[in-house]
């Protein structure tokens, strides 16, 4: 198997181990941007190198066994040989390797790309629908500006991306959290929405529906969330008191969390907790230099495919 193929095969299997040290670690939740960067670039860098180590070792095929028998060939025909039949064969299996590993390689880029659209589709197919829904169930509240109210006793509240962007609060929360607290609620939503947050975990919502088996798919999925909820915390509370938000949180998750429709961002089981107490005892930021040496392995991760990839193969 030449090099080039070798290194990308082992990178691809190595991400696998690397994601699940990722997802138990502990250091992701003191800086939730640096972390997602992290898992996007591995999530990224996994897909080069199992796309190239399927290109590497087809297009290394093509020149080195091909060539090799085509010259061992022409080589027998010149000394008087006939017995030519071993060299067609050789040349034969060397063209099937190369084309079925070529093959593969195409049919798992386009498998990673059809997951992607696929999911971006449903996403946007809910999405559309939640919107004709608030339209007929949900209306202004003064007491929320911005948002829509839904006459819904349990307490929830959540946020619809996209362009028409909207943020939904049930009545039940109104009733619930005082004036204070949804304003901490609204600037979690808000943050959710003005960054984005819908686009960060496209991805790995989009494998975790395509590979429900895989243990490392979950585990990217369930971390990504939380970190992106985390994320949205620490933007809320440039504006609010960190306590507002974690009462909030306690209250919402005490009554019995609603979860939102597909399409949505909010909440999910297990995350009150983990949130609350970094709330309300916050670990140190990671330093200057542990954040760098983040950002290096950001960059390795892909780089290390990137570059085999555009070496001759």
């Amino acid at each position: 198997m030449p090099a080039p193929a070798i290194v990308l095969a082992a990178f691809s299997v190595a991400c696998i181990p690397a994601g699940s040290a990722l997802a138990a670690a502990r250091w992701p939740r003191r800086s939730p941007a640096a972390a997602i960067v992290l898992w996007q670039a591995l999530g990224l860098g996994w897909g080069l190198a199992a796309v190239g180590a399927l290109a590497a070792l087809g297009a290394s095929s093509a020149r080195s066994g091909v060539a090799g028998g085509a010259f061992s060939l022409i080589s027998r025909v010149l000394d008087g040989h006939q017995e030519a039949a071993g060299p067609r064969r050789l040349i034969a299996w060397t063209l099937g390797l190369r084309l079925m590993a070529l093959a593969a390689g195409l049919v798992l880029l386009l498998l990673l790309c059809w997951i992607l659209a696929a999911a971006f589709y449903a996403v946007v197919r809910a999405r559309r629908r939640q919107r004709m829904l608030l339209s007929l169930l949900a209306h202004g509240d003064p007491k929320v500006p911005g948002a829509l109210v839904v006459d819904h006793p349990a307490a929830t509240a959540y946020c619809v991306p996209g362009l028409r962007s909207r943020i939904v609060i049930s009545a039940g929360a109104l009733d619930l959290l005082d004036q204070a607290e949804l304003a901490a609620v609204l600037a979690h939503e808000r943050a959710h929405l003005r960054e984005r947050h819908d686009l960060v975990l496209l991805p790995f919502t989009a494998l975790l529906r395509a590979f429900r088996w895989s243990v490392v798919a979950r585990q990217a999925a369930a971390a990504v969330s939380l970190l992106v909820e985390m994320l949205a915390d620490d933007r809320a509370l440039r504006h609010r008191p960190a306590r507002e938000l974690a009462t909030a949180l306690l209250r919402v998750g005490a009554s019995g969390w609603v979860h939102a429709p597909a399409g949505a961002l909010a909440v999910a089981d297990g995350e009150v907790a983990a949130r609350v107490t970094r709330l309300l005892r916050p670990d140190p930021r990671l330093p200057a230099s542990a954040l760098a040496l983040v950002a290096v392995a950001a960059v390795v991760a892909v780089a290390i495919p990137a570059a085999f990839l555009t070496l001759p193969f």
